[in-house]
């Protein structure tokens, strides 16, 4: 996990990003690693930069073959935890972001896609 941070950080640095941008960024990147680890038992992390209309921005893909996830809106509730946390991972790394998506099935695992795109 603190291999990702510090190379989510690398990237948004070296594009960048501004201080604001690249801390929600890790941030994210942090919460999303960790459900990755704990809850879906392991998987990977996937980063790529993107360029759409002359913008830049980076792309975080978690997946991981783990339990899945039966609601995904209750997942992503502020307060929701299925562990002992506090409830902030999904819900907390989707308003860090520019945008967020999510796909879950039961039984098979989950994959999270993040992307910020630095401000002009």
């Amino acid at each position: 996990m603190h291999a990702a941070r510090r190379l989510v950080l690398e990237w948004a640095t070296r594009l960048e990003f501004s201080a604001l941008e690249r801390t929600k960024l890790v941030t994210a990147a942090s919460e999303l690693g960790r459900n990755t680890l704990v809850h879906g038992k392991g998987g990977s992390m996937t980063m790529s930069e993107l360029m759409r209309e002359s913008r830049v921005g980076l792309q975080l893909v978690f997946e991981d073959s783990g339990p899945g996830i039966a609601d995904i809106e209750q997942a992503l509730t502020d307060g929701y935890s299925s562990g002992k946390s506090l409830g902030l991972g999904l819900g907390g790394a989707r308003r860090l972001v520019n945008e967020f998506e999510i796909a879950s099935t039961p039984g098979e695992g989950t994959r999270v896609t993040v992307r910020q795109w630095k401000r002009r």
